[in-house]
């Protein structure tokens, strides 16, 4: 992979990966995640471990950082639904 890609994919998993904060900070503060779907966030997390363990297994960086702090932003939120409702 020359650099320009890794460079667009490091860019794309920062951008994807950054819009998560601003729902868990809202829920964090709120402490209410009654709007939020719970199907849609389990689906997620799960589909976004898959994307980790296909990062892993294609040796791809950029996929592995970005997967790994989305699946944490990602759990958060979903924990957060579990305790807050």
């Amino acid at each position: 992979m020359n650099s320009t890609t890794s460079i667009i994919g490091f860019i794309a998993a920062i951008l994807t990966t950054v819009s998560f904060v601003p729902q868990v900070l809202k829920v964090w503060r709120t402490r209410s995640a009654k709007d939020v779907s719970l199907g849609m966030y389990l689906l997620f997390t799960l589909g976004i471990a898959a994307w980790l363990v296909y990062g892993v297994l294609i040796e791809s960086w950029p996929v592995i950082l970005a997967n790994v702090v989305t699946l944490i932003l990602a759990g958060a939120v979903l924990v957060m639904k579990l305790k807050f409702g």
